[in-house]
């Protein structure tokens, strides 16, 4: 019986969220705790966003909730062999990172390091699993890829994507926001096509991340996901990427997406354009693309005026307006909407930057060159 009521996609959806939102409210405030004793201790720095000491390490509850999440809902939904290897595979691949933001946390980690974790993390789920881009989808006249060149761009979009969401992570509920975002786009689609393993994925950590929002905008119980989340919830939203474009690919699916390397564009807009936004300005300043600084397009709205909340809303909401505008060109010519959404996707993720917030009132505000 109870097998049977999980064999529906939508129930386990739905379950999906409830199990890992009242998991993570249990665990969050043991890490908390924890935090506080050992005094693992996030301290703020010039270019930080908060001002006082603030507990850290939350990608441990949230690696925690998550994998008891899929394991224990994975048996009960009855995976098939496929799915479990693909499972297995995911628990590996954020096990590593975990340890590598963990020990980056608490110690500092170097990016060579880091890197060398993330492309394992990676080669093991796209070469073990074969979870991979497989087609260009015509653009540029560019269809199926080489085996051995959509592995090393499929890595590549993995770390690329890690590192992302690494980036974003600078005030509070902004990576948490955009990663709900990510994971409800992708996981109404898994769910249209009952693709069980990715709805555990997609529905398990939304419920992780409301959870952890609750902390990470408290004022008294404050909680940050670290590293050690960060490079976790890059990795996951990676995956889902590219199982959204291998699902959409195979022959038995029942609802495509005719444009789906823009929607997926679309639908990772801001964490891909403020990190190739920070890279040129770091370049061309002489700096290593990895120099922490105060260039993100969050760092601008707080320091005009807007409260982290404020500044995450208005990213969210313009994050979501491109995936709409994806949505309307669908019926254009792929590498017609390509160039329509790289003069658009700037423009609307770059419209907060211009935005001040003075005595209560916000206005459009043109930087000085």
């Amino acid at each position: 019986m109870i097998y049977d009521l999980f064999s529906n996609i939508y129930f386990l959806a739905f379950f999906s969220i409830v199990f890992s939102l009242l998991v993570s409210m249990r665990i969050y405030p043991v890490i908390i705790y924890l935090a506080h004793k050992k005094k693992l201790m996030d301290d703020p720095i010039e270019r930080s966003g908060h001002v006082n000491k603030t507990a850290t390490l939350g990608g441990i509850g949230m690696f925690i909730t998550f994998s008891l999440a899929i394991i224990l809902l994975g048996i009960l939904t009855k995976l098939n062999q496929e799915d479990l290897i693909k499972l297995l595979s995911i628990l590996g691949g954020i096990i590593i990172l975990l340890f590598l933001g963990i020990k980056d946390d608490l110690l500092n980690l170097s990016p060579k390091k880091k890197f060398v974790g993330q492309i394992f993390s990676a080669a093991l789920v796209v070469l073990c699993t074969d979870v991979r881009i497989e087609s260009f989808y015509g653009m540029f006249g560019v269809g199926d890829l080489h085996y051995v060149f959509s592995v090393v761009f499929s890595i590549f979009i993995f770390v690329f994507i890690i590192n992302a969401f690494n980036l974003i992570d600078g005030i509070d509920g902004l990576a948490s926001s955009v990663a709900i975002i990510v994971n409800t786009s992708f996981g109404v689609y898994f769910a249209m096509n009952k693709e069980y393993l990715f709805v555990l994925v997609s529905f398990s950590l939304i419920g992780v991340l409301l959870g952890f929002l609750r902390y990470n905008l408290s004022r008294s119980r404050k909680l940050f996901m670290g590293d050690s989340g960060s490079l976790f919830l890059g990795f996951l939203l990676a995956y889902q990427a590219i199982s959204f474009l291998s699902v959409n690919e195979m022959e038995q699916t029942a609802y495509t997406v005719s444009n789906a390397p823009i929607m997926v564009l679309a639908i990772l807009a801001y964490p891909i354009l403020d990190t190739v936004r920070v890279f040129i300005i770091r370049i061309n300043n002489g700096k290593s693309p990895f120099s922490a600084d105060r260039n993100h397009i969050h760092h601008r709205l707080l320091d005009n005026g807007f409260s982290h909340i404020k500044s995450t809303l208005i990213v969210a909401i313009c994050n979501i307006f491109v995936i709409q505008i994806a949505f309307v060109l669908s019926d254009l010519y792929l590498t017609v909407q390509l160039y329509i959404i790289s003069v658009v996707l700037p423009l609307i993720c770059l419209f907060p930057f211009l935005l001040v917030q003075r005595n209560g009132k916000i206005k459009i505000e043109i930087p000085k060159l």
